[in-house]
């Protein structure tokens, strides 16, 4: 069959034009001028690597999303990346390799396979932060305020957070005794809050009423604070205590430097479960299903790279804050100058541009309006001298 609309794109895939292309860059600037003013260092990991190395410690969920290919060079697999931070990973134990605290930052395009959620894209621009060197809350809440201060510098307001540990699971998973296949079972059951299913596998697994009466409850501990009074009586003498603890310095400490922010704690909530390692975090917004930034720690993925180390950070999809940060109209603030030849004319122009204002050339029979060339003032030859001219009204050039 012909292709007659040769103009469609993929599925999912979408692309900025030019008002939504320059919100975006100034959205990419404040965040990485934030980065920078927090000790966060910029990277640029490459679009591709080899799939051993884009996929290690990732889980299943990431190999799913990422686009494969053959490299022609040398015949092994490659990838091009669907998350960024596995790379940011690697770098930060086989090429810096320092000893102590490393803070680093990035942003660039990923591909996804399949789209995240409904409506999703599967080009996202990824932007995000990574802190290594340190297991401790410090450094947990360092990262959770950077990606609040994040989202509050492009524009996104009443910010909602939510909290999940998933240790929790994990500690309930080793003393039942389940297989891997059997855990993945159960950890999908868990997400879809479907009890019965989640009883009837794990009584046909021998598994203890009490410890069955554990997992289920997991699928209703959610809410405020008295969430995690809750679950240390329904998880007493678990073994999930430190994870509990965590939790609880986390909600103490949001209080004192995060007053403003809601937070809701969901121990049933296990996003990135076969990634992360401990504290998960995600940001809402009023009237949207999908998370706008997500994270949490996953310690000790650098070891396969040489270096096990602990870490934690956050992601954020760029493309998407420049569409729910509101207005991407940016005001008509350029200076017209009509084509003239005028050696006086040219120098004026330059001096304008070295000054940091936009000009642009209006050229002889074109009908371009101000308003589409963003222009707010004229350059106009008055007296024998190039002047600026506020336009007062806008009309066609």
């Amino acid at each position: 069959m012909p292709i007659t609309e040769r103009w469609l794109l993929p599925e999912g895939v979408g692309e900025l034009l030019p008002a939504e292309a320059e919100q975006l860059e100034r959205a990419r600037r404040v965040l990485i001028d934030l980065f920078h003013s927090w000790g966060y260092k910029l990277v640029v990991p490459p679009l591709i690597e080899y799939l051993e190395s884009l996929l290690t410690g990732v889980g299943t969920d990431l190999e799913l999303q990422t686009f494969k290919f053959t490299d022609q060079l040398t015949g092994r697999l490659m990838g091009v990346r669907a998350d960024i931070t596995p790379q940011v990973a690697r770098i930060a134990a086989h090429r810096i390799k320092r000893k102590g605290i490393v803070r680093l930052c990035y942003i660039g395009s990923v591909l996804h396979t399949l789209p995240q959620g409904l409506g999703g894209a599967r080009n996202p621009i990824q932007v995000g932060a990574e802190l290594y060197g340190h297991g401790g809350i410090e450094s947990d809440l360092e990262v959770l305020r950077l990606a609040l201060e994040a989202l509050e510098k492009v524009g996104i307001k009443q910010a909602h957070l939510d909290l999940g540990h998933v240790g929790i699971f994990r500690d309930l998973v080793s003393q039942a005794g389940l297989s891997p296949e059997e855990e993945y079972t159960l950890f999908d059951a868990l997400q879809r809050k479907a009890q019965d299913e989640m009883d009837l596998m794990l009584r046909n697994n021998g598994v203890g009423s009490k410890l069955r009466r554990m997992f289920t409850a997991l699928t209703n501990l959610n809410g405020g604070n008295e969430v995690l009074a809750e679950a240390e009586q329904v998880l007493a003498g678990s073994g999930v205590e430190q994870a509990l603890t965590t939790l609880k310095k986390v909600a103490v400490l949001a209080d004192k430097y995060l007053p403003q922010v809601p937070i809701h704690f969901d121990l049933g909530e296990l996003r990135g479960y076969r990634y992360h390692t401990g504290l998960v975090f995600a940001v809402y917004i009023p009237g949207r299903g999908q998370a706008v930034a997500q994270g949490g720690r996953y310690d000790d993925i650098g070891e396969v790279f040489g270096r096990a180390q602990p870490a934690t950070g956050f992601s954020i999809d760029l493309k998407e804050l420049v569409t729910l940060s509101g207005s991407i109209s940016a005001p008509c603030q350029g200076i017209y100058a009509p084509w003239s030849e005028d050696p006086d004319f040219e120098q004026e122009v330059a001096r304008l541009r070295q000054q940091g204002e936009q000009v642009v050339y209006g050229f002889p029979g074109t009908a371009n309006g101000f308003e589409e060339l963003d222009c707010n003032r004229e350059l106009v030859l008055e007296k024998g001298q190039w002047q600026v001219t506020e336009i007062r009204k806008l009309r066609r050039g």
